[in-house]
């Protein structure tokens, strides 16, 4: 869609509707993060967002809101609305029946279902429809990188999580790994996990550490699914991932070699199994980002470990890092490192940040890295 540059007012009115989306992170899965702000007269009468899915999307909310007719007045959004009938009506319905004159959008709507048919309804209709672009448009779609991405590959965003020292390891020569990083720093990865639809490890990380790898945090709209890749479906039945799965799901993904026994096993005790085949790890690890796509999981916290983040990164699989960095030396030559893979054999073909961002965790240092943005 064509878009403008937004006027200072404009900008203050979109970068409000951006925040009010925010307010709503981790909830909205599998729909987008929306915000709405309408503005008549040179005044905010009505704002909102959508909290929920299957709740009022943030365009209806705002309209409730209206504290006088919204008749005239411009409606700022922060994705463009949606004109398809899902489980609320269309949006592009209630902004024309309220008789809005204007409606700026900060980003487009992906989804074939969506992708440019509500603006162009809206103005079919007489409502004057403006898309900006510039920084604003960009802080839109940033908020919304899972939805983006699943959106345009079926795939979810990968959000790879470690705790590495100064000298980059994130584990002893003898595997310990408790804890590296902080309180507060552990707190933080425990409020991603419920943010993202599906954490992830490796089976070695699975047995070493006996993860339960729930969100123990206050307010948790739902538990992350947990996914274990096992090539050869080995995770114990008697562990707590295993134990805990009528209570929060389980997935294992596994390759063609494991055995049916093990899998026929692993279904008896509630986990769902999924063979994905594939002539290397890299492959099927493409094919598995597919499956967990299918069954609508749209954002993944890879948690480990380091052989299992060698091979996301490998496949070109790795969205976003953060990376807690602690003020600590482990030394060793067989000290683990955070990714173990073959790698470059040139610094210019490393893979390189987009952006970045480095926040100070108390002790720690956290490195938010964004590799690509959809």
């Amino acid at each position: 869609m064509g878009s403008i540059t937004a006027t200072e007012t404009d900008a203050r009115h979109l970068q409000r509707a951006v925040e009010l989306a925010r307010e709503a992170s981790g909830h909205t899965s599998p729909n987008p993060l929306v915000g709405a702000v309408i503005v008549k007269g040179g005044r905010t009468i009505g704002e909102g967002f959508h909290a929920a899915a299957g709740e009022l999307h943030a365009e209806c909310v705002a309209l409730a809101a209206c504290d006088e007719d919204p008749a005239g007045a411009t409606m700022y959004i922060s994705l463009e609305p949606c004109c398809h009938e899902g489980r609320t009506p269309p949006c592009t319905d209630a902004i024309v029946s309220a008789g809005i004159a204007r409606v700026m959008v900060a980003s487009d709507d992906p989804t074939p279902k969506a992708a440019g048919r509500g603006l162009g309804i809206l103005r079919d209709e007489g409502v004057r429809v403006e898309a900006v672009d510039g920084e604003i448009a960009r802080a839109a779609r940033l908020i919304n990188q899972p939805f983006r991405k699943h959106a345009r590959t079926g795939r979810p965003l990968v959000i790879f999580k470690s705790a590495m020292t100064l000298d980059g390891k994130v584990a002893t020569r003898t595997g310990d790994s408790q804890w590296i990083s902080g309180k507060s720093s552990r707190a933080r990865a425990h409020r991603w996990r419920a943010e993202c639809d599906a954490v992830a490890v490796g089976i070695h990380t699975a047995v070493a550490d006996d993860p339960l790898l729930t969100a123990r945090v206050e307010g948790v709209p739902r538990q992350p699914r947990r996914v274990v890749f096992d090539s050869e479906a080995s995770l114990p039945l008697d562990s707590q991932l295993v134990r805990s799965a009528a209570e929060v799901p389980v997935i294992v993904i596994c390759s063609r070699a494991a055995k049916r026994t093990a899998t026929d096993a692993l279904r008896t005790a509630g986990i769902e199994v999924v063979v994905t085949p594939g002539e290397n790890e890299a492959a099927r690890l493409v094919k598995a980002l597919d499956e967990l796509g299918d069954r609508g999981v749209q954002s993944l916290l890879l948690e480990g470990g380091p052989h299992l983040a060698g091979v996301f990164l490998e496949a070109g699989e790795i969205d976003e890092a953060r990376m807690f960095v602690a003020p600590l030396f482990i030394g060793g030559r067989d000290a683990k490192a955070a990714i173990e893979a073959q790698g470059v054999e040139r610094i210019e073909d490393a893979v390189r940040a987009v952006t970045t961002e480095v926040e100070r965790v108390d002790d720690d240092v956290l490195i938010r890295a964004r590799l690509r943005e959809w």
